[in-house]
Formats: structure tokens, C-alpha cells, sequence
């Protein structure tokens, strides 16, 4: 077998139709599957069907069985439909994106067992020293970005299969750590720089807000900017991929909500994010300027007349024949014409995430403080860290010795 050390993240990641809760494993693996890369083609095994790269993570099984036991150990009968469901409501805790990015790291681990012939009994639990052979196998070959979403997908693999998981955080990390400093030069993005208002404005005057598409693009971005909110969050990921139980409708948005003193801000309900299944609310308050997003969603709502079931950032679409169609804003179509609108204005492209990145920059610029920003933005603590130390312009005003105590204080871990 070819070794798992190719240099390209695999090219599997297909989507699939939504199942039901009911749905048996079979009927979900059914689900359109693109074929493997050559260098990363695993053994035929029963065990892990071909199969849609988002339903791997819950088709592809360990050796043996879930066991299902009492407090004190002793096994009881559960049947086969009730096991089947614990299996459907443990993986739909995990965001369909996060399952397709798993399922790379389960591909390439099955892989590499395949080449060194493990067998499946030691394939899960997977010991500590394979998982340790595994990620010095393919340290040089990927960045420790992917390494650690890749050893994510195997966790989350023996979590959904109720497989204990025996790798302790702090040997994982000092493996991740010495990996990462291994990873090939081509695998190191550059730095995400962030959008600006002064940015925004500018991209603007290479749109035209009459043009259906224009209006709905620049709203989607006034909308993530001032709502410190991820672009996949208000995109779509392909124009048949519109799931109102999963995307924003207009539906989903309510206007002018006062608080005691009348401040006035806008909310949106998005019903599937990729850190909660429940959902989360999104929100901005009216701005000054061409930047408005208020001004903005409302341009856009008087050009493109989306219903109230269709996606928020729906805009018509004529095709060659002159037929008039509502088209969801996708992701791909959001940041083709972002980067045009930038290009044409003499501006140099910047990547979908600089947008709330950005949005989270402007008002710690405005002063808001650490904790406010952080809970606005939705952010998880390490990531919102990270990006913190990476901007200059974030860190300098926290810099002025006024307000270097609070940043000491929320930067720095608790002493011990």
C-alpha cells in the first residue's frame, strides 16, 4: 500500500444528503462519495465502506462492538435500533463541516495502519505509542494545524464508537509541538490580515448596490463585519446545499430590538453554527458611514425581494435565456466577487476569515474591553488569544500604561 505521507489534504470531501435521525448506517452511506487520491486509498475492509466523506466518522467502525455497561461494570441488553440511535445523536453533536475535516484524519490513520498491517483489534483503543508512531510518520508532510485537526477526527472517531481514548493531553501536545516544527514550508499559511472599515469602504466603490448581486454581497459583508460573525455562518455552501433548518432566513432576523435606555440593535438567529447544533444569535447595531450595515441588508432586501423562507442573503440571478431565479449567496460566489471589487479598486485580496477578525479589531479599537469583544464575537479562548498576539495594531493601545493592568490581567494564566 502507498504510504500516508502525501503532501495534499485528501481529496474525499464530498458532501451528502441530510439523513434522518432514523435513517439506518446503510441508507447514510449511500450518500454520494468522491473517490480516493491515489496516495491515499485504503485496504478494502467491511469495516469502513466507501462512503461520503461527512458519514465516515459514523459508518466507518472499530473491530468490536459498543459495550454497553452498568455502574458497577456488568453488561445489559440494548438493541440493536437503540444503539443505532446513541450512534445518530453522538455524531450530529459535530457540525458537518467538522466531520468532513475529521474524516481526512481518519482516512490518512487507516491508511497508515494499512501500510504497517496493524491489526484492527489494536486500531481502536489506538495505544499511545501507535498514535505517537502515526504523527511522526506524517510530521514533515503536513502542517500541525492539520496534524492536530487529523488527530481530532481519531478522538472523535472512538468517542462516537464509545472506544476509550487513551492518549493523555500534555504527551499529545509535546508530540503536536515537535511535529509542528517539522511542518513543510508550503503548508504554512500566511498570516490572515484583517478587513478594516477604511477596507470595507474602499471595496465598496468597486459594487454597484443596484445589481442584485452586488447588493447581496456587500450586505453579507457589512452583516459579518459588524456582527464579529464567521462568513460560512451567513454563505451557503453550494447553491443546492440551502437548508433552512441550517441557514439564516430572513425569517431568522429581528429588527430594531431596544434595550431599557432605547438602544436599538439588529438580531439574527442563525440555526446551525459550527460550535452549536442549537444555534446562536449574531447582532449589530446601526453605524455611520458608507459601511452602515443597516443601510446595507436594507438595499439589499429592496433589491432582491427575498422571501421570508428563502436565504437571508438570497439575490436574483438571470441566466442566458433571461429567466429570473433566486440563487442563495454562496461562500465561493461571496469571495469571487470580493476579490474583484478589491483587485478593481487597486486593493490587494484578503481571505473570508479577516472578516471577523476584523470586525473583532475594530471595537477593541473603539475600546471595548477584552470580555465584551470575546463573548460578542462568539470566540473560544485559545483562538481569540492567538489572534490577539498576532496584531499589532489590537495590542497597542492595551500597550498604553493605562491599560496595560487589564491586559495583563485577561493575557496572562492564573498563578499557581
Amino acid at each position: 500500500m502507498p504510504h500516508a505521507t502525501g503532501s495534499l489534504v485528501p481529496r474525499d470531501t464530498a458532501t451528502s444528503p441530510g439523513s434522518q435521525w432514523n435513517a439506518s448506517l446503510e441508507e447514510r452511506a449511500a450518500g454520494r462519495a468522491r473517490a480516493y487520491a491515489p496516495n491515499l486509498t485504503p485496504q478494502f475492509s467491511v469495516l469502513r465502506p466507501h462512503c461520503a466523506a461527512k458519514l465516515r466518522l459514523t459508518v466507518w467502525r472499530p473491530e468490536g462492538p459498543r459495550k454497553f455497561l452498568d455502574s458497577e461494570g456488568n453488561p445489559f441488553v440494548v438493541t440493536e435500533d437503540e444503539a443505532e440511535r446513541l450512534l445518530n445523536i453522538i455524531s450530529h453533536s459535530y457540525a458537518d463541516d467538522t466531520l468532513v475535516t475529521y474524516a481526512s484524519g481518519l482516512l490518512v490513520y487507516h491508511v497508515f495502519c494499512d501500510s504497517r498491517g496493524v491489526p484492527e483489534a489494536q486500531r481502536a483503543p489506538a495505544s499511545p505509542d501507535l498514535i505517537a508512531i502515526f504523527v511522526a510518520t506524517i510530521a514533515g508532510s503536513y502542517s500541525g494545524s492539520t496534524i492536530t485537526n487529523y488527530l481530532a477526527g481519531i478522538r472523535a472517531w472512538h468517542i462516537i464508537h464509545g472506544v476509550k481514548w487513551q492518549m493523555d493531553k500534555n504527551s499529545l501536545d509535546a508530540i503536536v509541538k515537535g511535529a509542528t516544527k517539522h511542518a513543510p514550508e508550503t503548508s504554512k499559511r500566511k498570516q490572515r490580515q484583517p478587513y478594516t472599515v477604511e477596507f470595507i469602504s474602499t471595496l465598496r466603490e468597486g459594487l454597484d448596490l443596484a445589481i442584485p448581486l452586488d447588493a447581496a454581497v456587500y450586505a453579507c459583508l457589512t452583516t459579518t463585519f459588524y456582527g464579529s460573525a464567521r462568513l460560512g455562518e451567513f454563505t451557503v455552501p453550494s447553491l443546492n446545499g440551502f437548508n433552512p433548518r441550517k441557514h439564516i432566513t430572513l425569517a431568522n432576523v429581528a429588527w430594531d430590538k431596544e434595550d431599557r435606555q432605547g438602544f436599538k440593535v439588529t438580531q439574527f438567529f442563525v440555526p446551525q453554527t459550527k460550535t452549536s447544533a442549537n444555534g446562536e444569535t449574531v447582532y449589530w447595531a446601526t453605524q455611520e458611514g458608507v459601511t452602515d450595515p443597516d443601510a446595507a441588508i436594507k438595499n439589499h432586501i429592496r433589491v432582491n425581494s427575498p422571501a421570508q423562507t428563502d436565504h437571508l442573503f438570497a439575490y436574483k440571478h438571470t441566466d442566458r435565456g433571461g429567466k429570473v431565479s433566486s440563487r442563495p449567496l454562496t461562500k465561493t460566489a461571496f469571495l469571487t466577487r470580493v476579490r474583484k471589487a478589491a483587485m478593481d479598486r487597486g486593493l490587494e485580496p484578503l481571505q473570508g476569515h479577516g472578516i471577523r477578525i476584523g470586525g473583532t479589531l475594530e471595537y477593541l479599537l473603539r475600546g471595548l474591553s477584552f470580555e465584551t469583544v470575546k463573548a460578542k464575537g462568539r470566540w473560544a479562548g485559545d483562538s481569540f488569544l492567538r489572534y490577539l498576539r498576532k496584531h499589532a495594531l489590537i495590542m497597542a493601545p492595551y500597550m498604553q500604561a493605562q491599560l496595560q493592568q487589564e491586559f495583563i490581567a485577561y493575557t496572562m494564566p492564573p498563578a499557581r
